[in-house]
Order: structure tokens, then C-alpha cells, then sequence
């Protein structure tokens, strides 16, 4: 009789990922749990103060509004970048040069680093010498990003759709080329129609591509910060800005560490629990079906 052992010398192998996160992640997370119950006078002095900065922080109007905007914001891109990017993809050619070219082409503003598409939609939409600004002027429309907070609000929306909805094509474009030539065969066999095609084939294949698009779009515009910061500055006022930098000006522009650390854990904890959300709805969706 042959005994079969298990052999965990595989996980020495993974033991440098879990130092590195630990080094990267949970040492950090530690030292700001740490702050959070702690009245930081000087480096030298610094006293327990239990739970009362994540009261003041969950009683602060700061906090709601900035929470309201935020909600506003990502919910709007997802609205407009999810359709927006499955579009794209079914528009896209599968073969030759121009399907490469597509790629190419789609990826570009992916390589663009943040404070670059602030900066380059803060001289884009300016009326004077940003073509944007003056084509839209030259049309009548009275735009003015800087002063107008309808404005504001749909330059920075309309510039995280020109950054980030090729993602979400590319994703999409991904998961179309999965799919078997057999179902569309059988699908032109049948003489379905486009949306016939698309309804049963093309998106039940684009479900584990679009709850990667989804979670990723989520997490990313509900910690959005350079953008709209270069972009704007948070205003007109203050309706562009959105929670990371209020506590960005708590930290920093004020330097209450203690309250700034227990609004940095309240905004983890939602940023998980509404991706947990999002990534159980759409799973038990998936297998009700």
C-alpha cells in the first residue's frame, strides 16, 4: 500500500509575497489603526483617546457631503463606461491590421499618467487657448469649468471617461475573442438576430470580464484624487471635491493625524464593503441564471 504525503515545500516559495505584503500593506494599515486612537501632540507625545476620533469623523458634514459626491461620481462612471466600453469592443475589428491598430490606439490613454490627463483637460477645456472651451463657446454654450459647477462636474466625469473606458473595452475585447466560433455557427444556423447574438452568447461570456471591469472601475473612481485635483482644485467651491481629498486637506492642510487616520479606515472599510457587495450581487445573479 503506497501512503501519499502532501509536499508544502511549494509554500516557500509564496512565503516573499506574504513578508512583502506584510511589509507594504499591513505594517502601514498597523500604524494608522494606531493613530486612530491616539491625540498626536509632537512626535514625543501622544495620548489614547479610544473611539472619539471616529465619532467626530462620522459626525463631521464634511464627511457626508464628500461621501454623497462620491457616490454620485462613481455610480455615474460605471453608468456611462461599462455600456460605453462593451459598445467599443463589439465595434472593434477581431482580425488584421486595423484590429491591432484599434488596440493600440485604445491603450494610449491608459499610459497616461494622472497628473498628465489633469493637466491636459485643464488647458483642453479652458475657453481661451483649450479647444474644448472655445468650441463650445463658439456654439453658444456658456462654459466655463472654473467658475460653473455643472460645468466642473462634466469635465472631470467626461475626462475620466476618455481616460478609463478603454479598459473596459479592452476587457471586453478579451472576452468576445473567447468565445468558440461554434456559438456564433450555430447562432447564423438559427438566423438570430444581432441582439439575439449578443443577448445570449456574447453577454453571458462578457460576465467574468465585466465583474473584473466593474470592481476595478469602482475601487479606482471612489479613490479618484489627481485628477480632479489638478483638474479643478475640489471647486468651484467645493463640488469636485471628493473623499480622498478631504482627507487629504484633514492630514495634511491640517495635520490632525488622529482624526485624519480614523477617516482614512472609515473610507477602507466602505471602499471593501461596496466591492463585496457589488462582487456578491453580481455572483449570485450569475448563478440564480
Amino acid at each position: 500500500m503506497i501512503i501519499k504525503t502532501e509536499n508544502n515545500k511549494a509554500w516557500w516559495l509564496v512565503l516573499p509575497v506574504f513578508l512583502l505584503v506584510a511589509f507594504s500593506a499591513v505594517i502601514p494599515l498597523m500604524t494608522v489603526v494606531n493613530y486612530s486612537v491616539q491625540d498626536i501632540f509632537d512626535q514625543n507625545n501622544a495620548y489614547f483617546v479610544g473611539v472619539d476620533w471616529y465619532r467626530e469623523v462620522l459626525r463631521d458634514p464634511r464627511l457626508h457631503d464628500s461621501l454623497l459626491r462620491q457616490f454620485i461620481y462613481s455610480f455615474s462612471v460605471l453608468a456611462i463606461e461599462i455600456p460605453l466600453g462593451i459598445g467599443v469592443a463589439l465595434m472593434m475589428p477581431t482580425q488584421g491590421r486595423m484590429g491591432s491598430l484599434c488596440l493600440i490606439l485604445l491603450a494610449i490613454p491608459l499610459l497616461i499618467p494622472w497628473n498628465v490627463v489633469g493637466t491636459i483637460w485643464q488647458i483642453f477645456g479652458r475657453a481661451d487657448i483649450g479647444l474644448f472651451g472655445w468650441a463650445l463657446n463658439a456654439m453658444g454654450i456658456d462654459y466655463n469649468y472654473a467658475s460653473n459647477t455643472g460645468d466642473a462636474w462634466a469635465t472631470v466625469l467626461l475626462m475620466d471617461v476618455w481616460h478609463w473606458t478603454s479598459l473596459v473595452a479592452l476587457l471586453c475585447y478579451s472576452g468576445l475573442r473567447a468565445i468558440p466560433e461554434a456559438f456564433y455557427q450555430a447562432a447564423e444556423i438559427d438566423r438570430a438576430s444581432k441582439w439575439a447574438v449578443f443577448r445570449y452568447i456574447q453577454l453571458p461570456r462578457l460576465k467574468s470580464v465585466l465583474v473584473i471591469g466593474i470592481l476595478l472601475r469602482f475601487m479606482d473612481s471612489f479613490m479618484i484624487y489627481t485628477e480632479p485635483f489638478v483638474l479643478t482644485g475640489g471647486g468651484p467651491g467645493n463640488s469636485t471635491t471628493f473623499l480622498s481629498q478631504t482627507l487629504t486637506k484633514m492630514a495634511i492642510g491640517q495635520f490632525d493625524l488622529g482624526p485624519a487616520a480614523a477617516f482614512s479606515l472609515i473610507y477602507f472599510l466602505i471602499v471593501l464593503l461596496v466591492s463585496w457587495l457589488f462582487f456578491t450581487t453580481i455572483t449570485y445573479m450569475d448563478k440564480a441564471k
